[in-house]
């Protein structure tokens, strides 16, 4: 797009000008310079026709040169999610996420080794998502697009696909649906990828225009990326156990003719004839062995490769070197036996029992790390396959149809049964009934719905039927919001996860290392004679001997046990977090919380109700305690503060209480009616944070607010209102200040009930060793009261929004970590400031975004369990880390023969490799143990004994 300056000429028409349609007759594209030399002609052409029509205005015009010309962004960044197999070990995630981030276009990288999962920012106009797969596939692990932030692409199955001729009749029908701009048809999935413009169709038009066109042969569903990450789970297991089942069905036969037959003199005398130049038991060993190694362990030798090939090493590099190198000494061994006569002892079934146990250990560690993700799975399931939807005709309805769920609209009126799952967030608009909404929120007890209540989606409806209109759908949902969150945290990495990281990256350097230094001891040792020959004896020399302690040692270490130590326990801690009504938007939130010293509560609507109701309403002039209200609910009938509506209630009820009809939509209708009727104009309304509101009403000037907001505007307080004041506040009691026209003219009482758990909450946080702090833009004496009611001795009052970031900076300057528990926009600023930030109950979507803990519930207790719940999780993942560590410190010295001159002991390789494999998935299953969580009951942090 041509940068234009325009100026007036000098003397030019003003005013007098006609209206000029300068570019009407142009048709110029915005977008990226073009590259040719034609198209640049053109652009040329067009700029200096421009350039003339401008001048001919009347006004002159100049092209800037294209040095000021911004570059064009691109349209936009979308954000995917892609299935990676293989990972074994916090190495394979490093390596995936550098390979990614050095990719032209890819913004942000992130790999989780628990989830299998990588969510990648990326700009579509420099890389696609298939670029994306095929350089992770390069990187020697499988990869597959799970999801993408692209709103107007979706995948859709397709039954009925059975012929080449059915494809023909698909692609005809997809051909005519106006708005589609593209699709693809993959015959062997069964599968359709659309992209089309929401605007002109709809994606449930598009599903019922290719039922009806092909007359119900064909039916489109759309895919749940959850379920297909969920199949996908079932085929890694289904794979691994074939490989395990086949390894094992030929080491069977392997260990038997080594361990077993020997002692059966038929089988034995068999076993022993020659073949040519080998024994017929060698032969059997060496083909079975040859089987496991090449075919059943390809995938070992595949991911090795590719590993190196990006210079990095995994676990699959070290079972390669140390099964390798048995099998090789093995066939020389046997070789040399029977071209020399001479038979050294061969360990055919080292290796293959190595790949057995690796296999079991890594099909045991899919199983767990399947469980893990449970969280996850129970919150999809929530989520209703299918919806009622109402027909309407002429505006009436006219019947029902059974739709998939991920087809509701905005809009539609759906139809919930009883017994039924709410299939999207909506408003009730006919029908009550009770609805259980602890599957989402925590809460036990069933709420009541009737006409105009708001519905989750995913909660169940449990008598009496329901018509909503939905308001929210797809990931706009709650549920999918929270799953969102869930997943979100899932894919983060604590900031102890680096230490993984750092030990993984030069962890197999370090044990090739020192299987290579054993085996140069040994061998040395064995060579100069410094051991009895009678220790090497059963080995026939000290270089298999030597050779045996060296495999152990590659063949024991296990990288995989410290990766997963970290990533398995915050997965299990975010689901079960997630259950409880506590979702945490990441590790690092996670491992925060636990140190926490500090917790800041805002006052309103956090310690108590957000239910303020006016208790009091004093005159000091002469005006009518009516026409008080009716000036005050005026001037705060534009304003959002909680404290505004309760005024505005007070007012309403005092007015016109008995004279509206007692429905509650009626109720709410008649209100809007009656408010816009009675209430005086407003004008120059302007909200003061921390002090109150000021507007104009009958050309003068009012002011309602606290202390502050008057005094400031040289209005004198009378010495009775005063003493007034101050008994309110002593009682815990808001005072809200009316002036007018410059004089003080009435005052307002309102109080907040605390809520009821929350002394015992500021108790319990006490017996945790969290100091309680609170905060509130109210005044002195009303926050002291509040504070000594609930037993909080820090007390912060008559501090401005902004001013809540700054007391939480002061209390992080010794290096505290400082919590701060809040509801509202105005928390958003100290929410964010605070090392962790926990919103709570519904609150507002600002403070949401800024919180790390969303407290769903609106209950304190929850700010206990989310501390609770950080402590367990990192008490877990140190003992994770102490068995990953303590393993390979205790493990690696006993293979490399450490024990044998003085035991006598010696791990043979087998032996090895089953340890290695059962210590990942002992790492797993200890994380598995915070499924087991509880919330921690308030009379045993009080240590209360209840009789």
């Amino acid at each position: 797009m041509a940068h234009l300056q325009l100026t007036a000429l000098a003397g030019g028409a003003g005013d007098e000008m006609e209206e000029v349609a300068l570019l009407g007759s142009y048709d110029v594209e915005a977008g990226p310079v073009a590259a040719s030399d034609e198209e640049a002609g053109m652009r040329r052409v067009q700029d200096e026709d421009i350039v003339e029509a401008i001048e001919d205005a009347g006004f002159e015009a100049e092209i800037l040169p294209d040095s000021t010309v911004s570059q064009p962004k691109s349209q936009k960044t979308l954000s995917g999610q892609f299935r990676i197999g293989g990972m074994t070990c916090a190495a394979c995630v490093n390596s995936v996420e550098g390979i990614l981030k050095k990719l032209p276009g890819v913004k942000r990288a992130v790999v989780a080794l628990a989830t299998s999962l990588g969510e990648v920012e990326y700009d579509p106009s420099a890389i696609s998502k298939d670029e994306i797969v095929q350089a992770i596939e390069d990187a020697g692990f499988d990869a597959a697009l799970l999801q993408s932030s692209e709103q107007d692409k979706v995948l859709l199955s397709v039954t009925g696909l059975h012929t080449e001729g059915d494809v023909d009749v698909l692609h005809d029908i997809l051909k005519k649906i106006e708005g589609l701009r593209q699709f693809g048809v993959n015959f062997g999935n069964s599968e359709i990828e659309i992209v089309f413009d929401p605007e002109v169709v709809g994606l449930r038009q598009i599903v019922d225009t290719i039922e009806m066109e092909s007359n119900d042969r064909l039916k489109a569903h759309v895919q749940n990326p959850y379920l297909q990450a969920a199949s996908n789970d079932a085929q890694e297991a289904s794979k691994t156990l074939h490989l395990l089942l086949s390894s094992l069905l030929l080491s069977i036969p392997v260990f038997f003719i080594r361990m077993v037959c020997p002692h059966i003199p038929l089988i034995s005398s068999f076993l022993v004839m020659h073949f040519g130049p080998f024994c017929i038991g060698d032969l059997l060993k060496w083909i079975l062995v040859s089987m496991i190694q090449f075919v059943v362990g390809k995938r070992f030798y595949i991911a090795a490769y590719r590993a190196l090939r990006h210079g990095s090493t995994n676990m699959d590099v070290l079972v390669v070197i140390g099964t390798t190198a048995s099998y090789v000494y093995s066939v020389c061994a046997l070789l040399y036996g029977a071209f020399t006569g001479f038979h050294p002892p061969i360990y055919f079934e080292t290796s293959a029992m190595i790949i057995t146990f690796v296999l079991f250990g890594k099909y045991l560690e899919v199983l767990a790390k399947g469980k893990t993700s449970d969280a996850i799975k129970k919150l999809v399931e929530l989520a209703p396959a299918t919806a009622l939807l109402l027909l309407k005709d002429k505006g009436k309805y006219s019947g029902e149809k059974e739709i998939d769920a991920s087809l509701v609209q905005p809009g539609d009126t759906l139809k919930v049964l009883p017994g039924s799952k709410v299939p999207a967030d909506g408003v009730v608009i006919w029908g009550t009934s009770h609805v259980n909404e602890s599957m989402v929120t925590g809460e036990s007890v069933p709420i009541s719905k009737e006409v105009s209540s708001p519905v989750i989606g995913g909660t169940m409806n449990l008598h009496g039927v329901l018509h909503i209109q939905a308001t929210k759908v797809g990931s706009g949902t709650v549920l999918s919001q929270i799953i969102s969150l869930v997943e979100t945290a899932q894919m983060s990495k604590a900031p102890i996860q680096k230490f993984a990281d750092y030990v993984a990256s030069i962890f197999v350097p370090i044990v090739i290392t020192l299987s290579l230094l054993t085996f140069l001891a040994w061998f040395l040792c064995g060579w100069l004679g410094a051991y009895p020959n009678s220790w090497s004896a059963e080995s026939s020399n000290c270089f298999v001997f030597s050779l045996m302690f060296s495999i152990s040692v590659v063949v024991i270490a296990c990288p995989c046990a410290l990766g997963l130590a970290t990533p398995t326990a915050v997965m299990v801690a975010t689901g079960v977090g997630a259950n409880h009504g506590v979702l945490v938007k990441g590790g690092d939130a996670l491992e925060r919380a636990q140190n926490v010293k500090y917790v800041i509560f805002d006052k309103t609507g956090t310690l108590t109700q957000g239910k303020a109701t006016v208790t009091t309403a004093k005159i000091f002039s002469g005006m009518d305690l009516g026409d008080f209200l009716t000036l005050v609910a005026s001037a705060e009938a534009s304003s959002e503060h909680p404290l505004a509506k309760a005024i505005l209630d007070y007012a309403f009820h005092f007015h016109f209480f008995g004279k509206l009809p007692s429905a509650k939509d009626s109720i709410k209708k008649r209100k809007e009616e009656i408010l816009s009727q009675w209430l005086l104009e407003v004008t120059d309304f302007s909200a003061l944070p921390g002090k109150g509101i000021q507007c104009w009403i009958n050309g003068k000037k009012i002011l309602v607010g606290n202390r502050a907001l008057i005094t400031e505007n040289g209005v004198n307080i009378p010495d009775e209102a005063e003493h007034f004041l101050v008994d309110m506040e002593l009682s815990a009691k808001t005072g809200i200040l009316v002036a007018y026209d410059g004089g003080f003219i009435g005052l307002i009482g309102i109080t907040d009930p605390l809520k009821r758990e929350a002394a015992v909450v500021v108790q319990g946080l006490k017996k945790m060793g969290v100091h309680p702090v609170m905060v509130t833009g109210d005044n002195w004496r009303t926050a002291q009261a509040v504070a000594k009611e609930v037993g909080i001795d820090d007390v912060r009052a008559e501090i401005m929004p902004a001013g809540k970031a700054d007391v939480i900076r002061s209390l992080q300057k010794d290096g505290s970590v400082v919590a701060m528990v809040g509801d509202g926009i105005n928390d958003s600023p100290a929410l964010a400031a605070a090392d962790v930030g926990m919103a709570i109950g519904a609150g507002t979507d600002i403070a949401i975004e800024a919180a790390d803990y969303v407290l769903l519930r609106n209950n304190l207790e929850d700010v206990i369990t989310a501390i609770d719940l950080s402590r367990k999780t990192f008490s877990r993942i140190r003992w994770n880390y102490f068995f990953a560590m303590a393993y390979n410190v205790v493990t690696i010295p006993v293979a490399a023969g450490v024990l044998f001159p003085f035991t006598g002991l010696q791990m043979p390789p087998w032996l090895a490799g089953a340890c290695m494999a059962f210590s990942s998935v002992s790492v797993v299953c200890s994380s598995l143990l915070l499924r087991r969580y509880r919330k921690p009951r308030l009379t045993t942090v009080l240590q209360i004994t209840v009789e």
